[in-house]
């Protein structure tokens, strides 16, 4: 249950829909298998899987909805393997070669043949609504992955508006202030031992873990003119993460604290308890690190105002 990453986004003139009304809404979007000959297929699931049957789990104001993707898994090297075979054979039986055209044309019937024969790949998503705040975040490491999901639940709600969460600061500014000047450093926030550093006018990139941050190669770096991209940051007594420079929030790790309170809590071997235990606990600790970490960052930019430049 514990997320792993986050995608934020702010949500805009929120859709005034009940808990009824959103399973409802859910439950005409379900996730149904994959047919024989669908490459890919999204849809909602519980998110306690063989535990419940509920979409959606409430609780406080806090939304917990989950998709499954499948994806069927055909490999270009197996497709043109197959090709090359049926283009070798009918040459040899016309004594012709193959146009471009035809080869085009074949390799899609061949694509058709394998697809149903491919392995199929299971993915769930989380997604966590905070209506209170009016913040949604999505539990995944790819950008793509989370506005595939949006996408769904645009497409579930009818109307849907949000947009990236941006802060006042720009995360890669900060980050390199952070790193340059020891007391530009928030009183709460804890430095940790990960840098990615990018260089001014190429694409270098210079990635570091398990180091010093505050050690004198770093600071050679950051004179030479790089900037931080991606940093290991924590909230003390709270969590650690992987700040990116899209405001990106990777490599969660909650403290073993918070951990052991969840475990410590009387579930009665009752999964669906034990879910939206963990996940009360888990939206009370994200939605403290993000008030905090966008007080880091000057606060929230406000809907059309103009980004800061690096």
């Amino acid at each position: 249950m514990w997320f792993k990453h986050l995608h934020l986004y702010r949500l805009h003139d929120a859709p005034a829909l009940d808990a009824a009304r959103l399973e409802e809404a859910l439950g005409e979007q379900a996730f149904r298998p994959l047919g024989g000959s669908e490459a890919r297929r999204l849809g909602w699931c519980a998110p306690a899987g063989r535990a419940g049957t509920q979409l959606l789990h409430e609780l406080q104001g806090q939304r917990l909805i989950t998709a499954l993707r499948q994806e069927r898994l055909l490999p270009a090297a197996v497709v043109k393997e197959e090709l090359e075979e049926r283009v070798e054979a009918i040459e040899v039986a016309e004594s012709r070669k193959l146009r471009r055209q035809e080869k085009l044309t074949l390799k899609e019937q061949v694509y058709e043949e394998l697809l149903p024969r491919a392995f199929v790949r299971s993915q769930k998503v989380d997604l966590w609504w905070d209506t209170r705040r009016g913040l949604i975040a999505v539990n995944t490491s790819s950008r793509k992955r989370a506005e595939e999901l949006l996408d769904l639940l645009r497409e579930t709600l009818g109307s849907l508006k949000v947009t990236p969460l941006a802060s006042q600061t720009l995360p890669m500014r900060a980050m390199t202030t952070w790193l340059g000047d020891a007391a530009s450093r928030p009183e709460d926030m804890a430095l940790g031992d990960q840098v990615e550093l990018k260089a001014k006018g190429d694409d270098g990139v210079l990635r570091a873990r398990q180091v010093d941050l505050d050690s004198d190669e770093i600071q050679q770096l950051l004179e030479s003119g790089r900037q931080a991209s991606k940093m290991a940051l924590g909230l003390e007594g709270r969590l650690t993460f992987v700040l990116h420079d899209d405001l990106a929030v990777k490599s969660l790790r909650f403290d073993d604290a918070l951990i052991d309170e969840a475990g410590q809590t009387d579930d009665g071997d009752d999964a669906l308890v034990r879910l939206e235990t963990d996940f009360m606990l888990m939206t009370q600790a994200l939605a403290d690190g993000i008030e905090r970490l966008l007080a880091w960052l000057g606060g929230e930019a406000q809907a059309g105002q103009a980004t800061p430049s690096a």
